[in-house]
């Protein structure tokens, strides 16, 4: 049997998928540091500034997915169709609630914040450029063929790195910041939103997989009151939630040969920081295992709590 698909494969001159090739290292459990990474200050002045703590911020969230029965029945059904566990999503809504914004206190406040983005003017641009004028630059040839959301928005992202980022192209100067910071940030920066914190770029990213999986809308760039709308409602925003925790687990085991969907602190830290695709890339090509950092850290330390509200 493997040698008839195989023979297939070649006589379609396709390759086998890396996955099937070797045995992929599997991540183990629990951290690797013993204490937690520094906190950054950003994190640090905004919980003072709303007089807080981050155990307070902590308990609230906890507070909030304990008591929530409806949102929690969402983030099993929705982790189930994605093939993941839900302590997963779980400790990306713990983290971010935890050191980036407060839990509202009931879920229902999401549906009244996403129902104010709806119906907004306002678009992807900088400096008087739209999004999709900007992608239309012969800079972005090589993703002009790609019609999957992920891998467009991922190229789009690298030739933005490596062509505009902190450049000059044609007589005009670009900021030495991420294409969605400066792309996708129509009100101030550091903006994400919902539940899920999630940034407009990362869900253009994973429209198509939400589009197969849920069956929701596919998001275009040029409607970013639509984009938020996505972003921001409860419903929608897990299934955006779940399709990050998806593509992180497989790029780290496309790329990098290592099977993290053991471990809810790693996909916490990639939830986080993003770019899961280039961070795996990074670590085959030095080696090792991936490292949590002071959010995933959190939630791997707090994790026998977390698994107790499932």
């Amino acid at each position: 049997m493997r040698r008839s698909v195989l023979t297939a494969f070649l006589i379609l001159g396709l390759t086998m998928p890396a996955a099937s090739a070797v045995a992929a290292t599997r991540m183990p459990p629990g951290n690797r540091h013993a204490e937690q990474p520094p906190v950054p200050g950003a994190s640090v002045r905004r919980t003072k500034a709303g007089k807080t703590t981050f155990d307070l911020k902590y308990d609230k969230v906890y507070e909030l997915l304990s008591t929530d029965h409806r949102l929690m029945g969402k983030i099993k059904s929705t982790a189930s169709a994605y093939g993941i566990d839900p302590i997963h999503m779980i400790g990306a809504i713990v983290g971010e609630h935890t050191y980036n914004v407060d839990a509202y206190d009931r879920l229902q406040s999401y549906y009244v914040k996403a129902a104010s983005y709806a119906g907004k003017a306002f678009n992807f641009s900088y400096d008087g450029e739209k999004i999709d004028d900007f992608v239309a630059r012969p800079q972005f040839a090589r993703c002009a063929g790609i019609t999957e959301s992920y891998q467009l928005w991922t190229c789009r992202d690298e030739v933005w790195r490596a062509t505009f980022q902190g450049k000059s192209v044609d007589g005009k100067s670009f900021p030495n910041n991420r294409f969605s910071a400066v792309f996708f940030q129509p009100f101030y920066a550091g903006q994400t939103f919902g539940l899920g914190q999630i940034n407009p770029l990362t869900a253009l990213m994973m429209s198509d997989l939400v589009n197969r999986t849920s069956g929701y809308p596919k998001l275009d760039a040029d409607d970013a009151g639509a984009v938020y709308k996505a972003i921001m409602d409860p419903d929608r925003s897990l299934a955006y939630m779940a399709a990050i925790i998806r593509t992180s687990i497989d790029d780290y085991r496309r790329y990098a040969n290592v099977d993290i969907s053991g471990n809810p602190g790693i996909t916490a830290t990639l939830f986080n920081v993003g770019d899961p695709k280039q961070r795996a890339q990074a670590l085959a090509a030095k080696g090792g295992l991936p490292e949590e950092n002071y959010y995933g850290w959190l939630i791997n330390d707090k994790l026998p709590e977390l698994q107790r509200l499932l």
